[in-house]
């Protein structure tokens, strides 16, 4: 059964700064800070324990110690773009926490399975013995 879709990140829990960016925009670059840096703080989300882990592991060195993820998003040259890129990448992370990934079934060989692969090992000996030179016995 797939997980309900995730809820939207509500603005209170959403902490947005702006910084000088690097890259494209020439002298602009200087002069104005379109880079955003987003906060969202995960305690604000009352995620469930197992969201949370998938959660956690997925934002990696994202994850600050304050329980809060920090995404940045410098990537284009104005504001907006910057914020909205920003804002995409942290619901596709916390999209991504909510999908439960599925069980893997542990499964054997069956008896044939096992018998096969035994005669291809004794044909493939049998093919390299055939290859060596003959000793002297």
């Amino acid at each position: 059964m797939p997980s309900p879709e995730p809820p939207p990140l509500p603005e209170s829990a959403l902490e947005e700064r702006f910084l000088a960016a690097t890259g494209p925009g020439g002298q602009n670059v200087n002069k104005v800070a379109t880079a955003v840096q987003l906060r969202l703080d995960v305690y604000a989300l009352r995620l469930a324990p197992d969201v949370y882990r998938r959660l956690k592991d997925l934002a990696g060195s994202r994850w600050t110690g304050e329980g809060e993820i920090l995404v940045t998003a410098r990537e284009h040259r104005t504001r907006e773009a910057n914020r909205t890129a920003a804002r995409a990448r942290l619901a596709d992370l916390v999209a991504r926490a909510h999908v439960r990934p599925i069980k893997r079934v542990a499964t054997k060989p069956s008896r044939a399975a096992k018998a096969k692969r035994v005669e291809s090992k004794a044909a493939r000996g049998a093919i390299k013995a055939g290859r060596r030179k003959p000793g002297f016995d």
